[in-house]
């Protein structure tokens, strides 16, 4: 698109289903640099990816021709085929129905690629649904307890 810049950089947040502990620590950074290769061919690039055996944390600088809506739904689809048919002991794996997202300003990019880094050290003392909740709630974002964990 001539004419046409952008700086969209978003935060996706999801978990394992029913945050089972599906993501050991000898697998997390193959599945990290498959997601961020799935990022990829959609057009986005990964700009930092982690998290622990129950979550990820995506940091994406996309294009403005797809949704983050779009790159979520391929990430987790294409990430949880690659998951079954690379590690078939994990037959029970999928990722959580939903997700979040989160709009970050370039300005912020830098801490949001710390925080991400720093996952496994953060998680000792804050679970990943009080995380979650503490992300909704400095977003302002309305949810449904009710539906949160489903």
């Amino acid at each position: 698109m001539a004419n046409t810049y952008s700086s969209l950089f978003y935060h996706v947040v999801f978990s394992t289903k029913q945050r089972t502990k599906f993501i050991r620590p000898e697998i997390e950074q193959r599945v990290w640099a498959y997601l961020g290769g799935v990022a990829s061919r959609q057009g986005a690039k990964a700009v930092q990816i982690g998290g622990v055996e129950d979550h990820v944390h995506v940091l994406l600088m996309a294009p403005p021709t797809v949704s983050p809506a779009e790159l979520v739904r391929r990430i987790k689809g294409d990430s949880s085929r690659w998951i079954h048919e690379v590690f078939p002991e994990l037959r029970n794996f999928g990722w959580q129905d939903g997700y979040g997202v989160f709009s970050v300003s370039r300005s912020n990019v830098p801490q949001v690629v710390k925080y991400i880094q720093n996952q496994r050290e953060h998680h000792r003392v804050q679970t990943f649904q009080e995380e979650y909740l503490l992300f909704l709630k400095k977003h302002q974002v309305a949810y449904d307890e009710r539906y949160l964990w489903g």
